[in-house]
């Protein structure tokens, strides 16, 4: 069965983008500093371990509109060799690139999800872009969190975790890897309905 799986670096004040994001600035301005890990890859084992899990493991992608706007002219293809499937207001022909295709969706990511787990063939299914990364959360359906933290204070652009409600969402963790350029942390989702509940207050104490 393919996991949910949001694959993303961020700053360490919360930032997955700087601000202005545009096609000009993909990464928003000063954006590119998060993906120095990815750049100096090939200087570092753990990185260039990281970099290969994440290619390897990832059967087909979901990504936001505003993601495959900013990122297309960047990657001049798909993000990865795998189907791709954009979540769109906007309905669009299926878009046919070098390594794989894009495929436009226009019902939620619930929909979408299910689609590109179909096509995944066993493999993760990764999801890219904040807004769908929150949305996966807040439908209860992301189950892990591949992050990297990337050792800059940005003090503004695009935080990642934002809007996500009320509910009670805990991580449990299953790796840390550290490395010159960044730390790599891998979190299970574990959600408010898969969580036990608090145990009754003990009698006699005030509350």
């Amino acid at each position: 069965m393919s996991r949910m799986v949001l694959n993303c670096t961020m700053s360490l004040d919360g930032f997955m983008a700087g601000p202005d994001i545009s096609v000009e600035h993909p990464m928003g301005r000063g954006g590119l500093r998060l993906h120095e890990w990815i750049f100096n890859a090939s200087t570092n084992d753990v990185d260039t371990a990281v970099a290969r899990e994440i290619s390897a493991s990832t059967g087909a992608v979901v990504l936001g509109r505003r993601t495959f706007d900013v990122g297309v002219g960047v990657w001049q293809d798909t993000p990865f060799p795998v189907p791709c499937f954009v979540l769109t207001h906007t309905p669009r022909s299926r878009l046919v690139m070098k390594s794989g295709a894009f495929t436009f969706l226009t019902g939620d990511v619930s929909s979408a999800l299910r689609e590109a787990q179909a096509a995944a063939d066993g493999k993760d299914v990764t999801l890219m872009g904040a807004d769908i990364a929150r949305q996966a959360l807040r439908a209860g359906l992301l189950d892990e969190i591949n992050l990297q933290i990337a050792p800059v204070l940005m003090g503004e652009g695009r935080r990642l975790f934002d809007q996500l409600g009320t509910e009670h969402i805990e991580l449990e963790r299953t790796r840390l890897l550290a490395s010159p350029h960044v730390t790599h942390l891998r979190f299970r989702v574990t959600y408010a309905r898969d969580a036990p509940s608090d145990p009754a207050p003990a009698h006699g104490l005030d509350g």
